[in-house]
């Protein structure tokens, strides 16, 4: 074999590798590519699912929001013990209402009319709870009377319950009472009025089988 024919065969052999060397570092930055891309995706995907776990986390905390009391009386209440918001939705509303010291004079009331076990095991009621202030502005002689006499008593009360679980966003409206009355509310939250002369002064209170509005005013049934 000549010189020349060497020389030829050894620069066909550098060629044909030089080419498989571009064909595989081709190959490889291909590769590269899809793992970035695919990495991209993956990405796209986590933040996708980020995004959506704080959206569905903003709106639990938005119904958790709903379901906590509301309004300026509020602020009076307990933060601990068996008279807090916490302590009141462990037990049944008569009990509640007996920790809780806006409620003294009401508790009083619903002793005097024989009406504790009723309201303790009736099932998901709203009870609209005068404060002591409440019962105050009613004359001394006037609520002396009412409490001696059980009939009016029972009825004054029970007229304070409707016998359905009403929500903030179901409190407007007329809405039939125990005593077999209706009662009716305006407004929206916070800035309900009940009778048009009742405010609510701290309102969505849960006990174990009512939800609580606690008002400024006796509510009379018609006579």
């Amino acid at each position: 074999m000549s010189a020349n024919t060497r020389n030829r065969r050894t620069f066909t052999a550098l060629l044909a590798a030089g080419a498989l060397a571009v064909t595989l570092g081709a190959c490889s930055s291909s590769g590269g590519g899809s793992g970035s891309s695919s990495g991209s995706s993956s990405a796209a995907v986590s933040g996708s699912a980020a995004s959506a776990a704080s959206v569905s986390g903003s709106a639990a905390s938005a119904a958790a929001m709903a379901d906590q009391p509301f309004g300026a009386a509020c602020a009076a209440v307990p933060e601990d013990g068996a008279g807090s918001f916490s302590g009141m939705a462990k037990d049944p509303v008569a009990t509640a209402a007996s920790n809780n010291p806006l409620l003294s004079t009401l508790v009083t009331a619903v002793k005097q009319a024989g009406l504790v076990d009723t309201l303790n095991s009736a099932q998901n009621i709203t009870v609209f709870a005068p404060t002591n202030d409440a019962f105050a502005k009613i004359p001394k002689a006037d609520l002396d009377a009412l409490l001696a006499d059980k009939a009016k008593l029972t009825e004054v009360l029970t007229y304070h319950v409707t016998p359905e679980r009403l929500a903030p966003n179901s409190l407007a409206g007329t809405h039939k009472t125990l005593e077999g009355g209706d009662l009716t509310v305006t407004g929206s939250e916070p800035d309900f009025t009940v009778n048009g002369n009742s405010k609510v002064l701290c309102g969505n209170v849960q006990t174990a089988n009512a939800t609580v509005y606690i008002v400024d005013t006796v509510l009379m049934p018609a006579s």
